[in-house]
Order: C-alpha cells, then sequence, then structure tokens
C-alpha cells in the first residue's frame, strides 16, 4: 500500500495524475488535513479502459495519524461499475482524513492507471447551515449528446453535497435547464471546461442559479456548442430534486 501524505488540503486542486495500481499493490491512500469546515471534493477519472477502480474516504477517528480497522468502521465509498468517473463530496469539519483509492480485482487485470484531484471547498456560509460547489468535475452522470428532453432525479446532503451532470448541445441545438421538487434549498451552475482539466477555474462558470429556499432553480437559453457540466449543490440540507433539460432546435 502506497501512502502519500498530502499535508493540509485547500481549495486549490492537488491532482495526482497517471497513478497506477498493480496486483501487487492494490491500493494508494492519501492522507491531509482539513483545518476548519470544509466541503471534501474527491474526484477519480480517467480510469484505464476495461479496469475498475473505487475510492473511500475515512476520518481519522482515534486520532493516531494511522489509517487502521477502528477508522475504517464509518466512512464513504464510491464504487460504480467498470471504469467510470468515481466522486465523494463530503460537508465536514476539521480534522485528519484519508482518501483510499483501491484496484477491483474482478473487474481488472493487470496495471490499474487512474487520475485523482482532491479540494476543500469553504462553505458559502457557517457549518451546517450551508454547502459550495465542488471545484471537482467528474462525469458522475453522462447524459450525451441532447437530442431531445432529459429528466432526472437525484438527492444531495452533507454526505453528498454535489452531482455533476455531463452533456453536450450540438450546432443550432438550444437548452433551458430547470431544477425543482425541492424540500430545501439547493443550487445550479452551468460549466464549460474549455481547458479540459476536469477542473472549475476561473471564468469557466457559464451560468448559475441560487435563488433562496425551496424556489425552483432555472438556466435559460443555453445555445452554444459543446461540451458542458452542470452541477447541483445542496444549500442548506439534505432534498430530493427533479432535474430537466429541456432540448429545441435553432431554426436555420
Amino acid at each position: 500500500m502506497a501512502l502519500v501524505n498530502l499535508g493540509t488540503l485547500g481549495s486549490t486542486p492537488v491532482v495526482k495524475n497517471n497513478s497506477s495500481l498493480t496486483t501487487s499493490d492494490t491500493t494508494d491512500v492519501f492522507q491531509f488535513k482539513i483545518t476548519s469546515g470544509k466541503n471534501i471534493n474527491l474526484s477519480l477519472t480517467d480510469i484505464s479502459a476495461g479496469d475498475d477502480a473505487d475510492i473511500r474516504l475515512f476520518k481519522d477517528a482515534n486520532l493516531n495519524g494511522v489509517l487502521d480497522d477502528f477508522d475504517r468502521k464509518a466512512g464513504l465509498v464510491s464504487n460504480r461499475g467498470s471504469n467510470q468517473d468515481e466522486a465523494i463530496n463530503f460537508k465536514t469539519s476539521s480534522g485528519t482524513f484519508f482518501a483510499e483509492v483501491s484496484r477491483f480485482a474482478p473487474g481488472s487485470s493487470g496495471d490499474v492507471s487512474y487520475n485523482l484531484a482532491l479540494s476543500a471547498t469553504q462553505p458559502s456560509g457557517t457549518l451546517p447551515i450551508s454547502a459550495s460547489s465542488s471545484n471537482l468535475l467528474p462525469k458522475e452522470f453522462v447524459l450525451g449528446d441532447l437530442s431531445g428532453n432529459v429528466t432526472r432525479t437525484g438527492n444531495v446532503s452533507n454526505t453528498n453535497t454535489t452531482d455533476v451532470y455531463n452533456f453536450s448541445l450540438g450546432f443550432r441545438q438550444s437548452v433551458n435547464i430547470q431544477l425543482d421538487g425541492l424540500s430545501t434549498d439547493a443550487d445550479i451552475r452551468l460549466i464549460r471546461d474549455s481547458n479540459n482539466n476536469r477542473i472549475v477555474d476561473a471564468g469557466e462558470v457559464i451560468r448559475s442559479s441560487t435563488n433562496a429556499g425551496i424556489t425552483s432553480e432555472l438556466i435559460s437559453n443555453i445555445t452554444v456548442a459543446g461540451n458542458y457540466f452542470l452541477q447541483v449543490t445542496e444549500a442548506t440540507g439534505n432534498t430530493n430534486y427533479n432535474l430537466a433539460f429541456n432540448e429545441s432546435s435553432i431554426p436555420a
């Protein structure tokens, strides 16, 4: 098991690209601290084709600086099938944490390569009142080319503060995006990852909708062809949501 100590994690993402797991070294562990209430964001992407890797997050609950069986009694896991992107977004208090990337042997053969990004973003208010959008862009939910209306349901909470949808628009296509069905406040923002680094950089947020309370959120009249990420983020607590992508053609 490889152990990497990242020190204190902040809002600037730490990126570990072209990492690998082997049949004899099946797990990498990244240790880090956060010094106040933050949103921990983990994004595991570019898992090698035909392989599978998962990510888990544990807190150093007994304060001994080691990831042990006591810490493993409680944690978060993202273990989607095959080489789909994995993500964990967790609102929590200060402490020492371990992000563990593991090779899923039944789904892999030989070495498994991956990219990992980690950040700890500052909440928009005082914990436990509010969360913040992740500044990482895993393709959690891939919608592909929008060729009609698409609806999805989901949930955001303290243990899953952000969901990320990836889609593309073609030439002479338009889309309106609506979030409703809320029981507490949640927001949306639309992102163009212009440099394809899977991080939300300055100038890449195209539009946001941040109405207070359970009022519906709307981003309308998106008409530029290209690839997009849409984030749904918890603002004040656990809520289910309905998300609609209403696509239409633009006349010549």
